[in-house]
């Protein structure tokens, strides 16, 4: 995807989160994640090993996904 599309979909991801509406949003871009998402699950070995952000959770942090990925969260 190009970066102009990029931006469109962002936009629209961004305009249906406003409304209310929830995004599933699949990526293996660190950076993309982090931008766009206020929760994020991370799977390791085909199960979800944990998560960040949302009410009360770790920050959505580069460190703490990677933390969770690797298996060596607490």
């Amino acid at each position: 995807v190009d970066i102009g599309a990029k931006s469109e979909i962002y936009r629209i991801i961004d305009e249906l989160a406003q409304k209310g509406i929830g995004v599933i949003v699949i990526s293996s871009e660190l950076p993309e994640i982090i931008g766009t998402c206020d929760r994020a699950l991370v799977m390791r070995e085909g199960h979800i090993e944990g998560s960040v952000g949302g009410p009360g959770g770790q920050p959505i942090t580069q460190e703490n996904i990677m933390a969770l990925a690797a298996g060596v969260a607490a």
